[in-house]
């Protein structure tokens, strides 16, 4: 399909045609992570089913453990979709990933438990995080590009940064209907014993929704004309490896936020029952909330780094974040208000958005449209896995071992490295590789 061409004032005015696949592509999006957090939401009610201990501790680091394992494919699933994205199409690499995307979550919704099928269960609740780990490793770079070249230059931190609203989105979709279910429809033990799978159903008919929206999605310019040489190295390994500095700077940006993002959002839910002793629906309510803040947060932080550059907000984050992690979680520890434990998660939430609003496209301005979704999405998608994927492992495992607190000064020296990258990189709004 040939795609009309972006048409953009001084401005920075945005086409009605790149608008809507904008919103199409961050729709889809949406949906796979949905997909992907609705594990992590709903956790709480299906450890038990398929590690039958009495320590529900050890039932959630066991659970956190197949999470962290279903990272472990993103750096795959990053090489592949990135791999396809540059020499197939975005469009295309987008529209399989949501397919493999809705097939784990359609597993787990049909697995048996423990007591019904015995090893068997956990191996096949492994199986769809592994499916479900490739799909949303692709996801993430490939979408990223996508978005990024779709916008135009001025508006393009403001546009990217619906990567993270529709991101965050599919988390609050998953806890909304956990706040449904728990305030409405069933009863605690209802959710232990069936509840669960309701959400994983939800997930794979919401695939097939995002299955037509990016059926319908226009390809980027930059793609098209890259398509137009018939280059054979697009999307290689070996094209990738001619990009080293840019390489390391995507794992060093990422290292610090992935952790600080990972640990207030995904693992944030368990920390409010197990460590500050809430109640599920409390801590439920609590991420509701401060999620939908987060959310709303995105595009603001996105459309002043199109002001006042990019770098400006990275440093913001990585010396707020330095500071500030170990006095935030140690004051959220020792909350017993409901209102004092929104506002501590709010302000680390405000703190991480300087990275999280626009990381995305800083990673797409450091490479050339022929290596852009690899280079985007393997490198992210390998530290994701190292740090991001096991944030709420290590956290669990800390604190069964008594030393929580190691845990807040893991995220702070993490974040204090990528600092040191903000630090002495080049502002990508000015220096970009999409232009």
């Amino acid at each position: 399909m040939i795609f009309p061409q972006r048409m953009s004032d001084r401005n920075g005015a945005i086409s009605a045609t790149t608008l809507k696949s904008i919103i199409g592509g961050s729709i889809g999006n949406l949906v796979e992570w949905y997909d992907w957090y609705a594990y992590s939401a709903f956790a709480l009610y299906f450890s038990s089913s398929f590690f039958p201990q009495d320590n529900p501790t050890a039932q959630l680091l066991n659970t956190a453990g197949i999470f962290a394992l279903g990272f472990l494919m993103r750096p795959l699933g990053g090489w592949l979709f990135g791999r396809i994205a540059d020499k197939v199409g975005r469009k295309q690499s987008m529209t399989l990933s949501v397919l493999l995307m809705s097939l784990g979550s359609l597993l787990i919704a049909l697995t048996p438990t423990y007591k019904t099928i015995g090893i068997l269960a956990p191996v096949l609740l492994l199986v769809a995080r592994l499916l479900q780990g490739l799909s949303v490793g692709g996801e993430y770079g490939v979408s990223a590009t996508y978005l990024s070249e779709m916008a135009s230059r001025n508006r393009r931190g403001f546009y990217s940064s619906f990567q993270y609203v529709t991101l965050i989105g599919g988390q609050l979709i998953a806890l909304a209907i956990q706040l449904i279910l728990q305030k409405l429809l069933l009863t605690e033990e209802q959710l232990h014993e069936w509840g669960w799978r309701i959400p994983f159903v939800i997930g794979a008919i919401l695939s097939v929704v995002a299955l037509y929206l990016r059926q319908n999605l226009h390809e980027t310019t930059a793609f098209t004309a890259q398509q137009a040489k018939g280059e054979a190295r697009k999307g290689t390994i070996r094209e990738l490896l001619k990009h080293p500095r840019a390489v390391a700077t995507v794992v060093g940006l990422t290292l610090g936020g992935t952790l600080a993002f990972y640990t207030y959002t995904t693992y944030m839910q368990k920390f409010l029952v197990n460590t500050v002793h809430l109640s599920k629906s409390e801590s439920t309510l609590i991420s509701f909330v401060s999620l939908l803040f987060f959310a709303l947060l995105q595009p603001v932080f996105g459309a002043l780094s199109d002001r006042i550059g990019r770098r400006p907000l990275l440093i913001g984050f990585g010396v707020l974040g330095t500071l500030g992690t170990v006095p935030l979680l140690t004051l959220l520890s020792h909350t017993t208000n409901l209102y004092g434990a929104f506002f501590l998660l709010l302000i680390a939430l405000i703190i991480v958005s300087g990275y999280t609003s626009i990381n995305a496209v800083v990673k797409a301005e450091l490479f050339p449209a022929e290596i852009r979704a690899l280079g985007v999405g393997l490198p992210y998608a390998l530290t994701v896995a190292l740090f991001g994927g096991t944030a709420e492992y290590v956290a669990l495992w800390l604190k069964n071992q008594g030393h929580e607190t190691y845990f807040y000064w893991y995220i702070t020296g993490c974040i204090f490295l990528s600092l040191l990258v903000y630090l002495f990189m080049k502002d990508t709004r000015k220096h970009s590789q999409i232009d």
